[in-house]
């Protein structure tokens, strides 16, 4: 009797120890298993968003040291982010817009019938209309706010100079030694309004010249906007 009891307790103390390690065996490896998929699948946050963006650009050119009169425009395009942690990204963009500024002269002329003197101004209109490709590096201080810096990539499609006048039998001609490619180093900050929208803000330095003459000439610029990044 005593022996069939003691024999009993046995079998079930061992059917519960292996009960216990197969439950054991088994939560590793699901465990295993889920480790598996979360180092082979990228979360979310890691995938690459886009979206688009567009809004207000205003330049302002010299030659030499003498600044031209600013000259507004709009951009638009397309956007990408990288995300590289949790903090950084890296940034790129698509971009159209058109830079450039205003310089008026004043010159005299002789009016025919009697004679007079006439003080008349002429303004020029420079434009470079330019696809922009700006690549930049975004630290995130807060989930919403970021700040980037970066290089702006601009590649000139058509150099004019406009005047409200006929000169030399045009108001229209192509704006001479200008550089096909212009590079613009910026600053700039982002804040989400939702998951979907933001608006952002940029400076760009004149540190580098545009054109490829003897006329020293150079164009910083500030674009502000708003942008839609599709998830």
């Amino acid at each position: 009797m005593y022996f069939f009891i003691i024999n009993k307790i046995i079998t079930m103390y061992i059917i519960k120890k292996n009960l216990a390690v197969a439950l054991l065996l088994s939560a590793a490896a699901n465990a295993q298993n889920t480790q598996e998929k979360i180092n082979l699948e990228p979360t979310s946050d890691s995938k690459v968003s886009f979206g688009i963006k567009g809004g207000y650009s205003l330049s302002q050119m010299k030659f030499f040291d003498s600044k031209l009169d600013s000259k507004s425009y709009f951009y638009a395009g397309i956007v990408a982010e990288q995300p590289v942690s949790s903090k950084v990204s890296i940034q790129a963009e698509a971009l159209c817009t058109q830079l450039g500024g205003k310089q008026a002269y004043s010159y005299l002329y002789i009016n025919d019938p009697d004679m007079s003197i006439v003080d008349n101004t002429i303004e020029f209109d420079y434009q470079l209309t330019q696809i922009q490709i700006p690549v930049s590096v975004k630290y995130y201080f807060i989930p919403n706010l970021s700040a980037s810096v970066g290089m702006n990539f601009g590649i000139n499609i058509s150099e004019k100079v406009k005047t409200d006048e006929i000169v030399n039998g045009s108001t229209s001609r192509n704006y001479e030694n200008i550089k096909t490619l212009n590079l613009f180093p910026f600053l700039g900050a982002e804040y989400k309004l939702t998951d979907n929208f933001f608006v952002d803000a940029r400076y760009h330095f004149n540190f580098i010249e545009v054109n490829k003459g003897a006329l020293p000439t150079k164009i910083g610029f500030l674009q502000a906007g708003v942008g839609y990044r599709f998830k």
